[in-house]
């Protein structure tokens, strides 16, 4: 059972888990485990069903998908009959005014989200007593040293979420960095069974030059089902506050924000429910800290 913290009502909420028992087998028994290390974390179980979530059979999947996970459709640009397979459902766009855009620091995506400030760079927390760097997360220590002090935000995305990422400012991109690695769950089952998670899955980073919060370093990380991260914008080219970065297909996901220091200070009811242990959900485009 995961719990979240919900701060428009101020309470606690569980959430909803896509495929739960199978999440709980697979990293909690034996068995489980090592059918994880010999197949499920491998490339080619995503990409396999990735492919199938690709095909036109796969449609038989959404309304069930939708009834179980209480997924709003009413604020989807695509009706239901019209989608043409379980990832064109599982990636669809959502209504001009689904996701109004805070004039302040603002959540680059739906999701349940942890912050911490001042970051060790040598022990950034993935979950309470698991560290790692973030040399290793980008195997890049010129990048890394920039971020000394500064604030990482781990947006972890739900099955249940709108799987479109955006940027928080406006500015240039650099074009991305591919860092090639494994396919585990990013389900906090997982992140407390396997250490060091984020720097064995496959990931991608790129830098933001914002406008008005420095230099901030986006890297999504794949997870179990999700064979693709699309990346749908223009390196160096000017993007706009809450345009389109790109996409997850199937899955679980996370993306992981590193700010300077001094960049932006994030909203305290996040910080308190992150030192707390909780998640707080967040919408894309909702206010998340200031300048």
């Amino acid at each position: 059972m995961i719990k979240f913290y919900n701060r428009k009502k101020q309470t606690y909420e569980t959430e909803l888990v896509a495929g739960e028992n199978y999440l709980n087998w697979i990293y909690s028994s034996p068995i489980g485990m090592k059918f994880l290390e010999i197949f499920i974390k491998k490339k080619l179980f995503s990409k396999v069903y990735g492919w199938y979530c690709d095909r036109n059979s796969s449609k038989s999947k959404i309304k069930n998908f939708i009834s179980e996970l209480n997924i709003d459709m009413s604020i989807s640009q695509t009706k239901l009959s019209d989608f043409t397979s379980f990832n064109d459902f599982f990636t669809r766009k959502l209504t001009k005014d689904a996701r109004p855009i805070s004039n302040n620091l603002m959540s680059p995506g739906d999701g349940r989200l942890l912050a911490y400030e001042n970051i060790d760079l040598e022990n950034i927390i993935q979950v309470k007593g698991i560290n790692y760097s973030l040399r290793d997360l980008i195997k890049e220590d010129s990048v890394a040293s920039k971020y000394k002090n500064g604030t990482c935000l781990v947006l972890r995305l739900c099955p249940t979420d709108y799987h479109r990422f955006h940027f928080l400012d406006s500015g240039t991109c650099s074009k991305v960095t591919k860092i090639n690695g494994f396919y585990y769950s990013v389900n906090p089952i997982a992140l407390k069974k396997v250490k060091k998670l984020f720097c064995e899955n496959k990931r991608e980073w790129s830098i933001l030059h914002s406008d008005n919060f420095k230099d901030v370093l986006y890297i999504e990380v794949g997870a179990t089902c999700v064979g693709t991260i699309i990346q749908t914008y223009t390196p160096e080219t000017r993007v706009e506050k809450g345009d389109e970065k790109g996409y997850f297909k199937f899955g679980g996901s996370t993306i992981v924000l590193f700010l300077e220091k001094g960049a932006a200070k994030i909203d305290e009811d996040i910080l308190e429910q992150t030192k707390l242990g909780y998640e707080t959900q967040v919408l894309m485009g909702e206010t998340i800290g200031r300048k």
